[in-house]
């Protein structure tokens, strides 16, 4: 951690100016930033001073500084001499995953087999705070916006302003409950009571966006507004699941593994909390359904038809478990 001033702050974004802003929050902007030793960093500033906005910024400083993971967002240092909080991260060139999925920004690249891998990527990050972080860290807010891509489209998990510590000796903390409209446990939301478990309820729609193409909020006509988790579950049961699937993969991946990455998501669907996976095993399942599956080799005439794809039994991962947690476990694993 680096203790900034204001003015090389100034002097890197130009004073602050407009075609600096990056992106724009309920409580802050985030600006690009060239420092004097000509790296370029992302610089947050909050937008107003308030009891909330001092207290996120000391939880974020908190939390990023006991995190070394090349897959969590950076923390550079923050400047404690404007009249409002400025925390100085690693610039991360690629936006975030939601523009990719529902912007259209990322239809070249964003394949099947990339899914799969930002899938597994995020998955092992989170078991990584669940479970070998030298405090468990729950990060309370996870969704395809706070997921950033670099230029490999390598995910990084960021904002860490609501993340809570959890201590060894406790299941759950009782908190104030926060988090994003779509992505939120039910139960969480009526309980208050802050789980890992909850963690994997928002993971399970972010798989869900990332195989379906749609927003964790579906506005239709002839009804109100659905939660995508309840969508995606009705239409597995229905058996319609491939009517939903985002059209560009729907010939990319087999159905068996479509329809895996289905369940996966499901199970972290679950209503109740103790139903489902941790992110431990969410992670070795996901990077399993990565690594087996060998895609065969195509003509280009048979682009425009369903690939053939020799696929080993979704059960068969007796020897990826040990490789996988050693990874989760290891800071400087690269999911590619």
């Amino acid at each position: 951690m680096r203790i900034f001033t204001a003015e090389e702050l100034k002097k890197a974004t130009n004073n602050y100016a407009n075609d600096k802003i990056l992106g724009r929050g309920g409580n802050g902007i985030v600006y690009r930033g060239v420092l004097r030793d000509t790296r370029i960093v992302a610089i947050k500033k909050s937008r107003i001073v308030d009891e909330s906005q001092i207290e996120q910024f000391i939880n974020e400083v908190v939390i990023l500084t006991q995190i070394n993971h090349r897959n969590v967002v950076k923390l550079f240092g923050c400047c404690l001499e404007d009249e409002v909080p400025l925390l100085i991260y690693e610039y991360v060139s690629e936006g975030n995953l939601y523009e990719h999925i529902h912007n259209q920004r990322g239809a070249g690249w964003l394949t099947w087999q990339n899914r799969l891998r930002i899938a597994a990527g995020i998955a092992t990050t989170l078991a990584y705070l669940h479970s070998f972080a030298s405090i468990p860290i729950i990060h309370r807010d996870i969704k395809s916006a706070n997921i950033l891509l670099d230029s490999a489209y390598t995910a990084k998990v960021a904002d860490f302003g609501v993340s809570k510590l959890i201590p060894l000796d406790q299941t759950h903390v009782a908190t104030l409950v926060l988090g994003t409209s779509g992505y939120l446990d039910p139960k969480y939301s009526h309980t208050s009571q802050l789980t890992k478990k909850s963690e994997i309820y928002s993971f399970g729609v972010v798989l869900a966006e990332l195989l379906t193409g749609l927003k964790p909020i579906i506005r239709a006509r002839d009804e109100d507004n659905k939660n995508l988790a309840d969508f995606l579950v009705l239409s597995m049961n229905k058996n319609s699941l491939f009517d939903i699937i985002d059209g560009s993969i729907l010939w990319e991946g087999s159905h068996e593994q479509l329809q895996k990455m289905a369940e996966l998501a499901k199970n972290c669907l679950q209503p109740h909390g103790e139903d489902r996976p941790t992110m431990k095993e969410m992670a070795i399942e996901l990077e399993g359904l990565r690594k087996v599956t060998v895609i065969s080799s195509s003509s280009q005439h048979e682009q425009d038809e369903k690939l053939d794809l020799y696929t080993v039994p979704i059960n068969s991962y007796e020897n990826i478990p040990n490789s996988v947690s050693s990874c989760i476990m290891h800071p400087t694993y690269n999911p590619s």
